[in-house]
């Protein structure tokens, strides 16, 4: 079931993960900002509210899977909620640069993607602010292992409105990071690129992970 404190924890989820989305999204971020001139503030939050929308739309996606999988068979949902607590742990590995394994699930995501990219060009190069709406929504079916990892949790969860209110508060947590990146490029970078920093905030994922794999295995 996902309360208050778990929306929290996906708003964690995604703060804590901004350098990786400024990896993923910042150049592209970046570039919005620079180009708009007089309206950077206005098209800055029309693309990260549509990405926000797209990471709505797909945990309420994977959150009504997740339902379905569980009015099949309650084990379904263990193996469900055990891979979610593995994603997250290798999420936290990555972040922290102790693992890269997780750069191979996102590699899952590219038959889709190669097929929503060449739209994207077309809405970065239109002079209309409300294209950078449907930028941002393409642009959150970026193959993304921090998406990927908050998802799996999400659909563990099997309820779909607030699934999608988790993805809500994931993207709220990703958001600091790129709209600082698309102002003043590079003003959270050095900070979030901190050794230091990624390695606190992976310890946390691993150990947010790890807790998930034993309040399944042990209170279920």
């Amino acid at each position: 079931m996902i309360e208050p404190l778990s929306l929290l924890t996906a708003f964690l989820l995604g703060l804590f993960g901004s350098s990786h989305c400024l990896v993923m999204c910042g150049g592209i971020a970046a570039a919005i900002g620079s180009n708009a001139g007089t309206q950077r503030v206005r098209v800055t939050l029309l693309f990260n509210a549509g990405r926000i929308l797209s990471y709505s739309i797909a945990g309420l996606i994977v959150a009504s899977a997740g339902l379905w999988l569980q009015s099949q068979h309650q084990w379904l949902m263990l193996v469900l909620r055990t891979l979610a607590a593995l994603m997250l742990i290798l999420m936290g590995l990555y972040i922290a640069r102790w693992s890269l394994m997780l750069t191979r699930i996102e590699q899952l995501g590219q038959g889709i993607w190669k097929y929503l990219q060449p739209l994207t060009r077309r809405f970065m190069q239109s002079p209309r602010a409300i294209d950078r709406l449907w930028l941002g929504m393409l642009w959150g079916w970026l193959p993304c292992g921090l998406i990927y990892s908050t998802l799996s949790w999400v659909a563990a969860n099997g309820q779909p409105l607030l699934g999608a209110a988790a993805m809500f508060a994931f993207g709220l947590g990703t958001l600091p990071a790129l709209f600082a990146s698309t102002l003043a490029a590079n003003v959270l970078t050095p900070f979030l690129s901190n050794n230091r920093v990624r390695q606190v905030a992976g310890g946390l994922l691993i150990g947010f992970g790890l807790w998930t794999a034993a309040s399944v295995w042990l209170l279920s």
